[in-house]
Protein backbone atom coordinates (compact mmCIF):
# COMPACT_ATOMS: atom_id res chain seq x y z
CA UNK A 1 0.00 0.00 0.00
CA UNK A 2 3.03 2.04 0.23
CA UNK A 3 2.88 3.53 -3.25
CA UNK A 4 -1.15 4.43 -2.87
CA UNK A 5 -2.23 7.68 -3.36
CA UNK A 6 -4.04 8.27 -0.10
CA UNK A 7 -5.23 11.26 -1.19
CA UNK A 8 -9.17 12.14 -1.61
CA UNK A 9 -9.78 15.13 -3.11
CA UNK A 10 -13.47 16.59 -2.81
CA UNK A 11 -13.15 19.34 -5.03
CA UNK A 12 -13.29 22.16 -2.95
CA UNK A 13 -10.47 24.90 -3.50
CA UNK A 14 -9.23 28.14 -1.94
CA UNK A 15 -11.53 30.38 -4.01
CA UNK A 16 -14.50 28.16 -1.64
CA UNK A 17 -13.33 29.58 1.46
CA UNK A 18 -14.13 32.26 3.82
CA UNK A 19 -10.66 34.31 3.53
CA UNK A 20 -8.04 34.91 0.85
CA UNK A 21 -5.74 32.42 0.29
CA UNK A 22 -2.66 33.68 -1.03
CA UNK A 23 -4.27 36.44 -2.74
CA UNK A 24 -2.86 38.92 -5.47
CA UNK A 25 -2.31 41.54 -2.24
CA UNK A 26 0.38 38.70 -1.23
CA UNK A 27 3.76 38.66 -3.09
CA UNK A 28 4.35 37.08 -5.87
CA UNK A 29 7.01 34.89 -5.15
CA UNK A 30 5.16 33.41 -2.19
CA UNK A 31 2.05 32.84 -3.33
CA UNK A 32 3.03 29.61 -4.84
CA UNK A 33 4.44 28.28 -1.47
CA UNK A 34 1.44 29.35 0.58
CA UNK A 35 -0.96 27.61 -2.46
CA UNK A 36 0.83 24.62 -1.82
CA UNK A 37 0.49 24.76 1.66
CA UNK A 38 -3.09 25.06 1.22
CA UNK A 39 -3.99 21.97 -0.84
CA UNK A 40 -1.70 19.92 1.55
CA UNK A 41 -4.56 21.54 4.40
CA UNK A 42 -7.11 20.85 1.97
CA UNK A 43 -5.92 17.33 1.15
CA UNK A 44 -6.11 16.20 4.71
CA UNK A 45 -9.07 17.96 5.66
CA UNK A 46 -10.78 16.00 2.74
CA UNK A 47 -9.41 12.63 4.50
CA UNK A 48 -10.61 13.71 7.82
CA UNK A 49 -14.05 14.58 6.49
CA UNK A 50 -14.91 12.12 3.92
CA UNK A 51 -18.12 10.27 4.81
CA UNK A 52 -16.74 6.91 2.67
CA UNK A 53 -13.52 6.33 4.74
CA UNK A 54 -13.69 4.45 7.90
CA UNK A 55 -12.11 5.76 11.11
CA UNK A 56 -8.74 3.50 10.95
CA UNK A 57 -8.24 4.30 7.07
CA UNK A 58 -8.26 8.06 7.61
CA UNK A 59 -5.93 7.50 10.48
CA UNK A 60 -3.69 5.55 8.05
CA UNK A 61 -3.71 8.06 5.17
CA UNK A 62 -3.36 10.87 7.61
CA UNK A 63 0.39 9.04 8.60
CA UNK A 64 1.08 8.35 5.41
CA UNK A 65 0.93 12.53 4.66
CA UNK A 66 3.12 12.51 7.58
CA UNK A 67 5.61 10.28 6.57
CA UNK A 68 6.17 11.89 3.14
CA UNK A 69 5.94 15.25 4.93
CA UNK A 70 8.71 14.53 7.29
CA UNK A 71 10.76 12.13 4.47
CA UNK A 72 10.61 8.78 5.90
CA UNK A 73 8.22 7.84 2.79
CA UNK A 74 8.56 9.06 -0.59
CA UNK A 75 5.13 7.67 -2.48
CA UNK A 76 1.47 7.94 -1.41
CA UNK A 77 1.07 11.53 -0.67
CA UNK A 78 1.77 13.91 -4.04
CA UNK A 79 0.91 17.42 -1.98
CA UNK A 80 3.18 16.13 1.10
CA UNK A 81 6.10 15.51 -1.46
CA UNK A 82 5.06 18.99 -2.88
CA UNK A 83 5.24 20.51 0.87
CA UNK A 84 8.58 18.81 1.90
CA UNK A 85 9.98 20.53 -0.96
CA UNK A 86 8.06 24.23 -0.32
CA UNK A 87 9.71 23.75 3.17
CA UNK A 88 13.26 23.00 1.90
CA UNK A 89 12.99 26.32 -0.12
CA UNK A 90 11.88 28.35 2.44
CA UNK A 91 13.74 27.05 5.71
CA UNK A 92 10.04 27.41 7.28
CA UNK A 93 9.76 23.97 9.59
CA UNK A 94 7.38 21.63 9.26
CA UNK A 95 5.62 22.14 12.06
CA UNK A 96 2.92 24.62 10.95
CA UNK A 97 1.65 21.33 8.80
CA UNK A 98 2.22 18.58 11.19
CA UNK A 99 0.15 20.16 14.21
CA UNK A 100 -2.92 20.50 10.98
CA UNK A 101 -2.46 16.85 11.10
CA UNK A 102 -3.30 16.47 14.64
CA UNK A 103 -6.84 18.25 14.15
CA UNK A 104 -7.62 16.16 11.42
CA UNK A 105 -6.64 12.83 13.15
CA UNK A 106 -8.66 14.12 15.80
CA UNK A 107 -11.27 15.10 13.41
CA UNK A 108 -11.52 11.44 12.50
CA UNK A 109 -12.46 9.88 15.57
CA UNK A 110 -14.14 12.79 17.67
CA UNK A 111 -17.22 14.02 17.42
CA UNK A 112 -18.31 16.06 20.39
CA UNK A 113 -16.77 19.15 22.43
CA UNK A 114 -17.30 18.68 26.44
CA UNK A 115 -16.44 23.25 26.22
CA UNK A 116 -14.75 25.82 24.90
CA UNK A 117 -11.70 25.00 26.11
CA UNK A 118 -11.61 21.75 24.27
CA UNK A 119 -12.75 23.42 21.38
CA UNK A 120 -10.29 26.34 21.63
CA UNK A 121 -7.69 23.76 22.02
CA UNK A 122 -8.80 21.99 18.76
CA UNK A 123 -8.55 25.66 17.00
CA UNK A 124 -4.72 25.53 17.99
CA UNK A 125 -3.96 22.86 15.72
CA UNK A 126 -7.04 23.38 13.36
CA UNK A 127 -6.54 26.71 12.24
CA UNK A 128 -3.70 28.30 14.53
CA UNK A 129 -1.28 27.02 12.34
CA UNK A 130 -2.20 28.44 8.79
CA UNK A 131 -1.47 32.15 10.33
CA UNK A 132 1.34 31.01 11.72
CA UNK A 133 2.76 29.25 8.73
CA UNK A 134 2.02 32.48 6.25
CA UNK A 135 3.83 34.63 8.99
CA UNK A 136 6.84 32.90 8.93
CA UNK A 137 6.77 32.17 5.40
CA UNK A 138 7.35 36.28 5.26
CA UNK A 139 9.76 36.42 7.98
CA UNK A 140 7.72 37.81 10.26
CA UNK A 141 8.27 37.98 14.19
CA UNK A 142 6.79 35.29 16.42
CA UNK A 143 5.39 38.39 18.29
CA UNK A 144 2.48 38.53 15.51
CA UNK A 145 1.69 34.64 16.35
CA UNK A 146 -0.67 35.51 19.57
CA UNK A 147 -3.05 38.03 17.16
CA UNK A 148 -3.11 35.50 14.10
CA UNK A 149 -3.94 32.93 16.56
CA UNK A 150 -7.17 34.86 17.70
CA UNK A 151 -7.71 35.28 14.32
CA UNK A 152 -7.36 32.11 12.72
CA UNK A 153 -9.72 30.43 16.00
CA UNK A 154 -12.73 33.18 15.19
CA UNK A 155 -12.73 32.36 11.18
CA UNK A 156 -12.34 28.47 12.61
CA UNK A 157 -15.48 28.37 14.92
CA UNK A 158 -17.41 30.90 12.48
CA UNK A 159 -16.85 28.18 9.97
CA UNK A 160 -18.53 25.61 12.27
CA UNK A 161 -21.02 28.32 12.99
CA UNK A 162 -21.73 28.15 9.43
CA UNK A 163 -22.16 24.40 9.31
CA UNK A 164 -23.92 23.22 12.04
CA UNK A 165 -26.12 21.02 10.05
CA UNK A 166 -23.53 20.18 7.72
CA UNK A 167 -21.71 18.89 10.28
CA UNK A 168 -23.69 17.00 11.69
CA UNK A 169 -25.76 15.48 8.64
CA UNK A 170 -22.68 14.41 6.74
CA UNK A 171 -20.53 13.00 9.91
CA UNK A 172 -22.72 12.89 13.03
CA UNK A 173 -19.88 16.02 14.03
CA UNK A 174 -21.14 18.61 16.65
CA UNK A 175 -18.70 21.29 17.55
CA UNK A 176 -21.15 23.61 19.69
CA UNK A 177 -20.05 22.90 23.44
CA UNK A 178 -22.00 20.11 25.41
CA UNK A 179 -22.07 22.18 28.57
CA UNK A 180 -23.34 25.30 27.13
CA UNK A 181 -26.06 23.56 25.00
CA UNK A 182 -26.90 22.16 28.37
CA UNK A 183 -26.84 25.23 30.16
CA UNK A 184 -28.85 27.24 27.56
CA UNK A 185 -31.78 24.57 27.50
CA UNK A 186 -30.70 23.22 24.28
CA UNK A 187 -29.05 19.99 22.40
CA UNK A 188 -28.25 17.77 19.43
CA UNK A 189 -31.95 17.13 18.47
CA UNK A 190 -32.49 21.20 18.23
CA UNK A 191 -29.44 20.81 15.15
CA UNK A 192 -31.84 19.04 13.04
CA UNK A 193 -34.68 21.70 13.11
CA UNK A 194 -35.13 24.05 10.32
CA UNK A 195 -35.05 26.83 12.44
CA UNK A 196 -32.86 27.96 15.35
CA UNK A 197 -34.67 27.42 18.50
CA UNK A 198 -34.28 29.82 21.33
CA UNK A 199 -32.02 28.05 23.19
CA UNK A 200 -29.98 27.39 20.07
CA UNK A 201 -30.12 30.49 19.12
CA UNK A 202 -28.33 31.64 22.52
CA UNK A 203 -25.56 28.78 22.04
CA UNK A 204 -24.85 30.33 18.58
CA UNK A 205 -24.70 33.91 19.61
CA UNK A 206 -23.15 33.29 23.02
CA UNK A 207 -20.51 31.51 20.45
CA UNK A 208 -20.13 35.21 18.80
CA UNK A 209 -19.37 36.26 21.75
CA UNK A 210 -16.42 34.49 22.24
CA UNK A 211 -15.13 35.15 18.07
CA UNK A 212 -15.79 38.98 18.95
CA UNK A 213 -13.92 38.90 21.92
CA UNK A 214 -10.84 36.94 19.10
CA UNK A 215 -11.60 39.56 16.66
CA UNK A 216 -10.62 42.38 19.22
CA UNK A 217 -7.48 40.54 19.64
CA UNK A 218 -6.87 40.26 16.36
CA UNK A 219 -7.48 43.63 15.02
CA UNK A 220 -3.73 44.41 16.93
CA UNK A 221 -2.19 42.13 14.00
CA UNK A 222 -1.77 44.13 10.99
CA UNK A 223 -0.04 46.84 12.84
CA UNK A 224 2.30 44.28 14.45
CA UNK A 225 2.99 42.85 10.48
CA UNK A 226 6.64 44.53 8.82
CA UNK A 227 6.07 43.12 5.65
CA UNK A 228 3.52 45.84 3.63
CA UNK A 229 1.57 43.47 1.45
CA UNK A 230 0.91 40.40 4.02
CA UNK A 231 -0.22 44.07 6.70
CA UNK A 232 -3.10 44.72 3.97
CA UNK A 233 -3.99 41.09 3.55
CA UNK A 234 -4.21 40.78 7.63
CA UNK A 235 -6.34 43.49 8.07
CA UNK A 236 -8.61 42.56 5.05
CA UNK A 237 -8.81 39.34 6.57
CA UNK A 238 -10.16 41.00 10.24
CA UNK A 239 -12.43 43.19 8.37
CA UNK A 240 -14.03 39.81 6.52
CA UNK A 241 -13.92 37.89 10.54
CA UNK A 242 -16.01 40.93 12.10
CA UNK A 243 -18.19 41.34 8.90
CA UNK A 244 -19.62 37.10 9.12
CA UNK A 245 -19.63 37.38 12.64
CA UNK A 246 -21.88 40.11 12.18
CA UNK A 247 -24.02 38.17 9.91
CA UNK A 248 -24.16 35.34 11.81
CA UNK A 249 -25.36 37.50 14.57
CA UNK A 250 -28.47 38.99 12.22
CA UNK A 251 -29.29 35.60 10.46
CA UNK A 252 -30.09 32.22 11.56
CA UNK A 253 -27.49 29.41 9.75
CA UNK A 254 -30.08 26.53 10.82
CA UNK A 255 -32.57 27.93 7.99
CA UNK A 256 -29.76 28.61 5.94
CA UNK A 257 -26.05 28.68 5.02
CA UNK A 258 -25.07 32.52 6.26
CA UNK A 259 -22.12 33.28 4.05
CA UNK A 260 -19.91 36.38 3.05
CA UNK A 261 -20.86 38.79 -0.09
CA UNK A 262 -18.96 40.56 -2.61
CA UNK A 263 -19.86 43.92 -1.01
CA UNK A 264 -18.50 42.30 2.64
CA UNK A 265 -15.07 41.66 0.72
CA UNK A 266 -14.81 45.16 -0.95
CA UNK A 267 -15.76 46.79 2.36
CA UNK A 268 -13.43 44.60 4.22
CA UNK A 269 -10.84 46.34 1.63
CA UNK A 270 -11.37 49.48 1.85
CA UNK A 271 -11.43 49.37 5.33
CA UNK A 272 -7.99 47.67 5.04
CA UNK A 273 -6.18 50.37 3.03
CA UNK A 274 -5.27 52.60 6.22
CA UNK A 275 -2.43 50.14 6.42
CA UNK A 276 -1.32 50.57 3.22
Amino acid sequence: MSSENVETWSGKTRTDENFPVGSALISRRLRPEIYTYYTFARNADDIADSPDLAPDDKLRRLDVMQSVLLGTSETGSPSALALRASLARTGVPPRHATDLLVAFRQDATKRRYADWDELLDYCRHSAMPVGRHVLALHGESEATFPPSDALCASLQVLNHLQDIQKDFHALDRCYLPQDLMDRLATGIADIQAPAATPGMRRVIDTLLDHCDALNRTARALPAQVRDRRLRLETAVIVGLAERLAARLRRADPLAGRVKLTRSDAVAALFAALRYW
